[in-house]
């Protein structure tokens, strides 16, 4: 990608009637670049109704993603519930690819006390049978594990990271709100710079061309992320965030995970430009 693309996780909330169609209307009505299609409780999106949402986002400009089912354990200790993750993930893939999709992002596992490193090594091989069960299918739609908000979650920036190094196809999404919840900190110019200096370090300068980040607002106490907020009732600076993201020259797609969707979509677009002039 060549810029910022802002958008909303899910229909905006105007739309009254909930119809992905009208909801992308909606979205390039409003100014916005993208919308993020939420399958967070199954994916149930027929091979028909994704050729006209595809149709739908060519005539008026929006870049779909698509959020997997939240559940989602790759790292469950009962087999078919670790299938069953696969297989959400894969029918995320399939459905995103057909609407035109530019990537998927997806939670990927809890710890259950097990050490990182043995985590790693089961999400890892599980999201390798995800890319080989996807062979050709998965077209040109990114495969994205997310920075995670607890941390009794599997999803630091490290883990991401590395499996984004790993494995071809993959990238992460990094949503800088939970990672400001996880480690109550990571709030500030510096250490979203580092953040960006990271995925440069690791994933080379393209991937700061193919960024795929959440911000929203968030509530968190000493155990992580409580819940989402909007920007203006929480303590997250999002506009050092927009600052990094100017300095670094970043491109790709921002999704806005607030309670007001399109209210904080804009105003970090707004923001963004402002701080751009």
């Amino acid at each position: 990608m060549d810029r910022v693309l802002f958008g909303t996780a899910g229909i905006p909330l105007r739309v009254k009637k909930r119809d992905t169609e009208l909801g992308i209307a909606e979205v390039a009505h409003l100014g916005l670049d993208a919308l993020e299609m939420e399958f967070v409780r199954g994916v149930k999106m027929g091979e028909h109704k994704a050729e006209a949402v595809r149709r739908a986002a060519e005539r008026h400009g929006v870049v779909l993603t698509a959020h997997a089912p939240y559940y989602i354990n790759l790292n469950s200790k009962e087999d078919d519930k670790q299938r069953a993750s696969i297989e959400r993930i894969v029918a995320t893939a399939r459905i995103a690819h057909l609407c035109g999709g530019y990537s998927i992002v997806f939670h990927p596992a809890y710890y259950h006390g097990d050490p990182p490193e043995v985590v790693y090594d089961v999400v890892k091989r599980c999201i390798i049978e995800v890319l080989e069960e996807l062979g050709a299918e998965r077209g040109e739609v990114w495969i994205r594990p997310e920075t995670m908000g607890r941390p009794t979650q599997f999803g630091t920036l490290d883990e991401v990271l590395s499996l984004s190094a790993e494995l071809d196809g993959v990238l992460p999404c990094i949503d800088f709100s939970h990672m400001h919840a996880r480690e109550g900190k990571m709030n500030t110019y510096e250490e979203f710079a580092h953040v960006l200096e990271q995925v440069e370090q690791v994933l080379g300068a393209e991937a700061l061309k193919e960024m795929h980040c959440h911000v929203q607002g968030i509530e968190y106490t000493n155990k992580g992320e409580k819940n989402h907020l909007n920007l203006r009732e929480s303590d997250f600076d999002y506009r050092a965030l927009l600052s990094a993201f100017i300095d670094y020259d970043i491109a790709g797609v921002v999704i806005c995970e607030s309670p007001n969707i399109e209210e904080d979509a804009l105003l970090l677009k707004h923001t963004y430009e402002e701080l751009k002039a």
